[in-house]
């Protein structure tokens, strides 16, 4: 079965779906217990494995998942970037990470703006939040600089205690959906 996963572009990204040579950046980064922490940690290369291919999985049961973000000036895996709404998700949430190396660049903004479009624009989302672990100051930081605002905090089934961060709706974002509306 062939998936459908867009591919998407930024003056400086690609945003495009997992192939197998980003395991092992994806890896170090879920296995790091510090850069992983908001996002959710593996304990080993094997649950790696797993959440690698339960994101591929993910786009095919729910026409959406997490981007690979490449930098087109290297061709380097640098991140991830997403729609994600696993069971036990009250809703949508917009994702985002940087690699090791790789922040600072303003890759997560440009990448997380691109995938917010997509959403409202071709998968058709009237609203998304970013859900993130208390205390992310830096994932708070880039949620409140796209325009997203606090709305609650609620238990997430597998990071605990999470706050969504709501974001500009289609219609303040001035963007039209795929079937035209505003």
């Amino acid at each position: 079965m062939k998936l459908d996963i867009p591919r998407l572009e930024t003056d400086r990204l690609i945003l495009r779906a997992p192939a197998n040579a980003d395991y092992e950046p994806v890896a170090q980064f879920l296995m790091d217990p510090v850069r992983a922490l908001g996002f959710g940690i593996e304990a080993d290369r094997s649950r790696a494995w797993r959440w690698f291919a339960m994101n591929i999985g993910h786009w095919a049961l729910r026409g959406c998942g997490y981007f690979i973000i490449e930098d087109k000036a290297s061709g380097a895996a640098c991140g991830l970037t997403g729609i994600w709404c696993p069971e036990g998700w009250p809703e949508p949430e917009l994702g985002y990470a940087v690699f090791e190396g790789f922040e600072g660049h303003g890759y997560a903004y440009e990448a997380a703006m691109r995938t917010r479009e997509w959403a409202y624009t071709d998968f058709g989302l009237s609203t998304v939040g970013s859900h993130i672990v208390p205390g992310n100051t830096r994932s708070i930081a880039l949620a409140e600089r796209m325009g997203a605002t606090y709305e609650r905090t609620y238990k997430n089934p597998y990071m605990g205690e999470d706050m969504i961060y709501r974001h500009p709706s289609p219609a303040d974002l001035g963007l039209a959906s795929k079937d035209g509306a505003a």
